[in-house]
């Protein structure tokens, strides 16, 4: 209870962070603005799921049930635009990539939300608040076209801070000397010839940008609750225009807390379509584990900008490495002791030792810890750090015990380690960072995408070894030296274990050069910027 009690939360609309209140006690709403579904999703899109992913987790783990609806825009003039150009009838499209971003989320271990509508599905309930706007006389019909009047929000721009001369015609604001006010918006778009197009009061056409998100989580959520979340991109027009629509179609609409995160930047210059400097997350996903690029995305508070670097990518694979590898050695060490206390059946209950003092501080620091950032809006960048990096040394020391067979300490020991794998296991639970392979099948994932990085087979690195052990033999020290230093520069570490020399990923000394990013004649039209376009 305390633990759900102390969360506090950055609010946009209030510019500071607040204990977080559900709406409803134990439940909550959530709303978060999805894709626009026209081309592969890149890291920008990646790192808007897994925060808003962590956030879910997180409420759940607090014990709340949540209601998590993230949408899909497959109606939209990028869409339309690109299905033209490919020949593809535009639904066709942007199915296919609502398809292609729910395999990436999947990869991502993303939860699937409790609902993720499309527009095209939800036509009714969009004309409806059209029209519960138009009979608030907050709303006109020009020509088969509606538009919002901004004149009738006598509040617009408290979320942004925008003046209404701010909202200029610009990508999705379209320029209109019918409009009352230029800063009008369209609600309802007139069909046009070879446009996707569905029957509404005002004559055939399609649902403008802003009201698809206001409709449809007034459907799921009804027009008051908790959180609303996207890029930070999209504070303004975007949810500006939400807040204003959503207000005149009821005025009792409300949302507590509207959450935004950063941009994610390439070698600190901000990712655009004009640079060509974006990653699509299959791209990154082909040369590094899932996991490590969800911990990169995790790697910085969310509200803050995210650099992308090959350096930061071949970081967090290593740290996913040594997680996987510590758990994959206590679960070994511990698969023994397993075994035996499954023989002695309920007899084995009076054998069980207490865990070590020292293990029980550690466990409790870690959940302190844990709790401590993650309460504090989510600070995720500092949750695989100090404490946790402590527990995962612990163990790995716990371990060295185990193998000294020292009998008066095996049991305690053995508790400690289960007691402390259990809660490792939990941070990265909800962090999504537990895949739901098996450690020995993770460890083998980040060496092959290591071998892929390299440009090397395994068979190469295994003869390297051979030819490194022979040299030793000789006592030609210089050429075993070279052939480590070779392979070191590839992110191949070869570590000899008692007579044994293994190999593991790592830190390329001179990282090796990132994926090319989405050129203009790719098969995948660039995006504007990378943060998450919605809608």
């Amino acid at each position: 209870m305390a633990e759900k009690e102390g969360f506090r939360v950055y609010n946009s609309m209030t510019q500071q962070k607040e204990i977080f209140n559900a709406h409803v006690p134990g439940r909550v709403g959530m709303y978060v603005c999805g894709v626009t579904a026209y081309d592969l999703s890149h890291i920008g899109h990646a790192r808007a799921a897994v925060n808003f992913d962590v956030l879910y987790r997180y409420l759940q783990h607090l014990g709340y049930e949540v209601t998590y609806v993230r949408n899909f825009t497959d109606v939209d003039d990028k869409i339309i635009r690109r299905a033209n150009e490919l020949g593809e009838e535009p639904l066709n499209l942007s199915n296919r990539f609502c398809q292609e971003y729910l395999v990436d989320m999947a990869d991502l271990q993303c939860l699937t939300p409790t609902h993720q509508p499309r527009v095209s599905e939800h036509m009714e309930q969009i004309k409806d608040m059209i029209t519960q706007i138009i009979n608030n006389d907050s709303a006109y019909a020009v020509d088969g076209d509606v538009y919002f009047s901004v004149d009738k929000s006598p509040n617009y721009g408290q979320l942004s801070g925008q003046k209404l001369e701010n909202n200029r015609a610009g990508e999705r604001v379209a320029v209109d000397t019918r409009k009352r006010n230029p800063a009008d918006f369209a609600l309802w778009k007139a069909a046009k010839p070879d446009e996707p197009s569905w029957d509404s009061p005002w004559g055939p056409g399609r649902p403008g940008w802003h009201i698809e998100c206001s409709a449809m989580s007034a459907h799921y959520l009804s027009y008051s609750f908790d959180i609303h979340g996207g890029g930070i991109d999209l504070i303004f027009p975007h949810h500006e225009n939400e807040i204003a629509q959503s207000c005149a179609a009821c005025q009792e609409s409300h949302v507590s807390y509207w959450m935004h995160n950063g941009h994610v930047t390439n070698n600190s210059e901000k990712m655009s379509k004009s640079l060509g400097n974006f990653f699509t997350i299959r791209q990154i996903t082909e040369r590094y584990h899932p996991l490590a690029l969800r911990l990169f995305l995790l790697s910085a508070h969310y509200r803050s900008p995210l650099n992308y670097t090959v350096l930061q990518l071949e970081s967090a694979s290593d740290a996913v490495y040594y997680i996987y590898q510590t758990l994959q050695d206590c679960e070994d060490a511990l698969s023994p002791f397993q075994q035996e206390s499954l023989k002695e059946g309920p007899e084995r209950k009076s054998k069980t030792a207490r865990v070590t003092p020292a293990a029980q501080e550690c466990i409790s620091k870690l959940r302190s810890e844990f709790q401590s950032k993650m309460s504090d809006d989510l600070n995720t960048a500092q949750i695989l750090t100090s404490a946790f990096q402590e527990a995962l040394k612990f163990i790995n020391g716990s371990l060295n015990i185990l193998k000294k067979k020292q009998q008066k300490q095996q049991l305690s020991v053995v508790q400690s380690l289960i007691e402390l794998e259990k809660e490792v296991k939990a941070v990265l639970n909800i962090l999504g960072l537990l895949s739901s392979s098996t450690y020995s099948e993770v460890l083998l994932q980040l060496k092959d995408k290591a071998l892929k990085r390299a440009g090397l087979e395994e068979s190469y690195v295994l003869n390297q070894i051979e030819e490194r052990k022979l040299a030793r033999e000789n006592k030609d020290f210089l050429k075993s030296d070279q052939i480590r230093a070779a392979l070191t520069l590839k992110g191949i570490a070869l570590m000899d274990v008692g007579k044994e020399t293994i190999w593991r990923p790592c830190i390329p000394v001179e990282p090796v050069q990132p994926a090319q990013p989405v050129e203009q004649e790719h098969n995948t039209l660039p995006v504007e910027q990378n943060t998450v376009t919605t809608g």
